[in-house]
């Protein structure tokens, strides 16, 4: 089967994209480049298209102008082993203009949407129903997930 790669259409900063994200996710590099020719679109030797590997995962960044955006429709889930796995992803994606959003969601400097979530939030939302409704409840209260908050509401006695 043909390996997907995610395409990401950028108004002019695929290459500032690329070197952004490249320096929050380990195991990542820039893996090619076009430039603009002579009689395109664009500036001769400007960037067209730059592709990456963010930690095993293709992408191709192109510089397509402001025809489109991002929006939250499409998003990149980040399953985190623990809270400073999260915090460290939430910080590095927010800083610089990144815009923090509710549970778990945010929109980075270039307005791409990422869910910093933690690695087993099914279990932490599932199950039990009384305990997953008070996971959820307490989840619906934050931008940034914390992890003990979510497993101390999921564990907490019922009221009788």
């Amino acid at each position: 089967m043909a390996v997907m790669t995610t395409c990401l259409w950028f108004d002019d900063q695929a290459e500032q994209a690329a070197e952004f994200y490249l320096s929050v996710f380990p195991n990542s590099a820039i893996t090619g480049l076009t430039r603009q020719g002579p009689g395109g679109h664009g500036e001769p030797g400007q960037v067209v298209t730059v592709t990456f590997d963010l930690d095993g995962h293709p992408f191709m960044g192109l510089n397509g102008g402001p025809m489109f955006s991002f929006s939250e429709a499409i998003s990149f889930q980040i399953p985190c082993a623990d809270q400073a796995e999260i915090d460290r992803f939430w910080a590095a994606l927010t800083a610089d203009g990144g815009q923090e959003g509710r549970c778990g969601w945010l929109k980075d400097r270039f307005g791409v949407s990422w869910q910093v979530i933690p690695a087993d939030i099914g279990e932490l939302l599932g199950g039990e129903p009384a305990a997953a409704g008070r996971a959820t409840a307490a989840m619906m209260t934050m931008g940034k997930f914390d992890v003990a908050a979510l497993r101390a509401a999921r564990e907490e006695p019922a009221v009788v």
